[in-house]
């Protein structure tokens, strides 16, 4: 059920389905990010995705999702294939760049549904492709 829970938020990611998004997710919710602070609940996080959906066009690939037995933790690995849409307040200026950035997503969840997704990705990395 982990895996599968999982496996369901990256593919309305991939979707572009914010509402199949946050049905996987638990009503006590963290967004623990790369940069910045950590996004708590539904609604900080449905706002985060907003953003992120007007400034970048990404579509995962290469993911492989492992849990725990006992279904309270995961993880998953994959490469983000991206297009830099509208310059982000603070980073470089957007000219339609493409990237592709490898990447990951660790959960805690509860009830079958995802309390915590930590992303990691390397902004150095990022910010090198965007700029070149």
């Amino acid at each position: 059920m982990t895996r599968a829970t999982i496996e369901a938020y990256y593919a309305a990611f991939n979707r572009g389905d914010l509402d199949a998004m946050l049905e996987t997710l638990h009503d006590d919710f963290a967004h623990h990010v790369n940069e910045g602070a950590t996004r708590l609940g539904k609604q900080a996080f449905a706002e985060f995705c907003r953003h992120m959906n007007e400034t970048y066009r990404e579509e995962l690939t290469d993911m492989v999702v492992f849990s725990n037995d006992a279904g309270t933790r995961g993880a998953a690995e994959f490469v983000v294939n991206g297009t830099y849409l509208k310059t982000d307040p603070g980073l470089p200026e957007a000219r339609g760049q493409k990237y592709v950035l490898p990447a990951g997503g660790f959960f805690d969840l509860k009830d079958g549904k995802i309390t915590r997704v930590t992303t990691y990705y390397n902004l150095q990395d990022w910010i090198r492709q965007v700029s070149a």
